[in-house]
């Protein structure tokens, strides 16, 4: 046995995404203890086999297939049970579902470790990060969404290959819900602290309105056509909750645009969004109200009250 005196974390789902992000995390040498939970136990147990054969390349970790009682003390429980998404499907669709697994699930697991910190994963994350909170029963500080932090990811990667810059020297947001009605901040969008705009003027180029939508496009479309190439998403998303974790653990008090609960933000309340947030070993430090355009405002209000409609439809 490994003797574990680091940070524990468990992963709820041992799916493509779970095993994924299970993955990220052992290569990381962030997490000393992961515990892999599944109704599947099976699934679970070969996956932390499989990972416990890289027990010579790798840190330190104690990996294990677990129940209940073996969240206790978890510092982070990161949620990605559900059902997938199916081609041609939308995350919305994956509602009713899924939200029911989070409030059968999630509960028994929060028992063990009331200290925990809960990242939702599993689909349409917006409205499951809104049904955690309320079952729960956690502080809104401690219960987040992987949110846009990847949506964000992929609108740095669009315009680095746009405009021939590393993606790691972008700054760019996508806020909002993670689906259809995500919002690119075009407004605040910078290279190396010099607004797009100008980024593109200064090298003697142009960028107009419909080379932004179709560029956008490619991210508000990234997850259809992946999974109508090979079935899921799940590499990029696991270095998302890897950094997110990363951000608590180590404290950093890092910006990421994780879902969290929006009160009083550009007239929006009660409900769970994207938007630039503090993230440090308490959860969510806090929210960044950012200087929007009135129409990036007023894309927001429409991502929310789409996301609204759903809630008033599952009662939540």
């Amino acid at each position: 046995m490994v003797q574990t005196t680091a940070a524990k974390v468990v992963i709820v789902g041992t799916g493509f995404v779970g095993a994924t992000t299970a993955y990220a995390l052992m290569i990381s040498g962030l997490v000393s203890e992961l515990v892999l939970l599944d109704v599947n136990r099976q699934k679970a147990e070969g996956e932390a086999m499989d990972l416990n054969h890289a027990a010579s390349f790798v840190k330190p970790i104690l990996i294990y297939a677990g129940d209940y009682p073996d969240c206790r003390d978890a510092q982070i429980v990161i949620f990605t049970a559900g059902a997938n998404q199916k081609p041609g499907e939308t995350r919305l669709h994956l509602a009713v579902q899924n939200v029911q697994i989070i409030q059968e699930e999630l509960p028994k697991i929060i028992r063990h470790c009331p200290q925990a910190i809960v990242i939702v994963v599993a689909n349409p994350v917006d409205i499951l990060t809104y049904a955690a909170l309320k079952v729960s029963g956690l502080p809104s500080a401690r219960v987040m969404g992987s949110g846009t932090v990847l949506d964000s990811s992929r609108f740095r990667h669009v315009i680095s290959r746009h405009c021939r810059v590393d993606a790691r020297n972008i700054h760019a947001y996508v806020i909002g819900e993670h689906g259809d009605t995500e919002v690119p901040v075009w407004s605040l969008a910078n290279i190396a602290g010099i607004p797009l705009d100008e980024y593109y003027s200064i090298w003697g180029q142009r960028c107009v309105v419909e080379d932004k939508q179709a560029l956008f496009e490619q991210v508000r479309t990234a997850a259809y056509q992946i999974i109508e190439r090979k079935g899921a998403t799940y590499y990029a998303i696991g270095l998302a909750i890897r950094r997110i974790c990363e951000a608590i653990l180590r404290d950093e008090y890092s910006i990421l645009t994780i879902s969290s609960l929006i009160d009083n933000i550009y007239g929006v309340s009660d409900i769970c969004l994207s938007l630039p947030c503090l993230v440090n070993e308490r959860g969510r430090e806090r929210i960044i109200a950012l200087p929007l355009s009135e129409s990036e405002i007023s894309a927001f209000r429409q991502s929310a009250e789409t996301l609204r409609a759903i809630l008033r439809q599952l009662n939540l």
